[in-house]
């Protein structure tokens, strides 16, 4: 039976080294892949953006430079590696998260995933395409080159998806601009955003996952506008699927309340799987509310689209014009008139990721007064 592996820890070097290697260790024992001597590992953490550890935006450098270590004492080629969300250089990117300095006196590599090569979603024998445009994929050419992939994403909130972790990590392995254009091609259908990141994990299925929960990340996540939150754990697992559900778990959510573990399951990539160590039970922690398609007659749609779901907002003083919602937006609704930025609603498809980019926490997720309205109501008639 698959296992998932809990062990409390903190960024002290000393202590989370010794976790890391003991759970890289039990890890192993669950799985017939190993780390060899020769290896090519590609280590995959969150660089989301250039932001201080402090943020709860990207895994923090101390996990990254334990795993690479454990990497070089089996004589493994370690490489640190992830395209990251914004438009900075990525020498910015590893510098501000601390990754460079981290990594500063070990022979690892550290290389943006530049390079995409096109592969079937049937590789390795399965097909795990619910979708005819998830049959082919373009994805980084390191990850489907590497003998072996650890998968270190860290735990956060995410304003689509409600929880970045394990599964949606490898969404990194799409390059660059592919990325938005993803979402635009998907529009406002999380479900279908979720079989697509599952589908990229069938065909990549990274051997380690980890995550780091140490310093997570609530509310609107996964960018700035998210709220740091101190869990003091990692977890690990052979399969992220499993690893993503038993987080879920310890936050008091359902399995499927996250839509990749909803895919996963429809999709027949679940299993059970039993708890190695004592998990705790985090109560409260805030997750960003979701709001689906709208359904109806199509000549309310418009109506109902505008006034029952949410919608990006810039929030008064806080946006310095920087452009980078404007450069990442896929549905291009965001315009920068010189004095304010301006949102398409007919044009915006919800990812988001305006969000996820803004450096300022500039942007909130809004509900409209009908949308509170109407889920104020449901609360009172539920608690009777």
């Amino acid at each position: 039976m698959l296992q998932v592996f809990v062990k409390e820890s903190a960024y002290d070097y000393a202590i989370l080294k010794k976790a890391i290697f003991d759970m890289i260790v039990a890890i192993e024992d669950t799985s017939p892949v190993r780390i060899t001597a020769g290896s090519r590992v590609l280590i995959k953490p969150n660089m989301l953006a250039a932001a201080h550890p402090d943020m709860a935006l990207t895994t923090h450098p101390m996990v990254i430079k334990a795993v690479v270590e454990y990497v070089l004492e089996k004589g493994a080629h370690p490489q640190v590696s992830d395209s990251h969300a914004t438009f900075s250089k990525f020498s910015k990117v590893i510098e501000d998260c601390g990754i460079a300095t981290a990594l500063n006196a070990l022979p690892a590599q550290i290389k943006e995933l530049t390079e995409s090569k096109r592969v079937l979603s049937t590789r390795g024998g399965v097909n795990f395409a619910p979708d005819s445009r998830f049959n082919t994929l373009e994805l980084a050419e390191d990850a489907l080159a590497a003998d072996i992939i650890i998968n270190l994403p860290k735990l956060k909130t995410h304003t689509q998806m409600g929880l970045t972790l394990a599964v949606k990590n490898l969404f990194g392995c799409v390059v660059g601009k592919r990325k938005p254009q993803w979402h635009f091609n998907l529009g406002e259908n999380n479900e279908l955003f979720a079989n697509l990141l599952v589908t990229i994990y069938g065909v990549l299925r990274p051997e380690i996952n980890i995550i780091d929960g140490i310093l997570s990340m609530e509310g609107n996540g996964p960018g700035t506008s998210g709220i740091p939150r101190h869990l003091g754990v990692i977890m690990g697992s052979a399969n992220a699927v499993a690893l993503d559900m038993a987080i879920c778990r310890m936050l008091g959510l359902g399995d499927m309340s996250l839509p990749t573990n909803k895919a996963a399951h429809d999709m027949g990539l679940t299993s059970e799987f039993t708890i190695s160590g004592e998990m705790k039970s985090v109560e409260n922690f805030i997750i960003p509310t979701l709001s689906g398609i709208v359904f109806g007659p199509p000549f309310a749609k418009k109506f109902l689209r505008n006034n029952l779901t949410s919608h990006p907002k810039n929030i008064e003083g806080a946006c310095k014009l920087c452009n980078e919602c404007v450069k990442i937006c896929p549905a291009q609704a965001i315009e920068n008139n010189l004095r304010r930025l301006h949102f398409d609603y007919e044009k915006c498809i919800r990812c988001y990721c305006c969000i996820e980019v803004c450096p300022h926490k500039a942007i909130e997720v809004h509900q409209p007064l009908a949308m509170k309205t109407i889920k104020k109501i449901a609360s009172v008639f539920s608690l009777k």
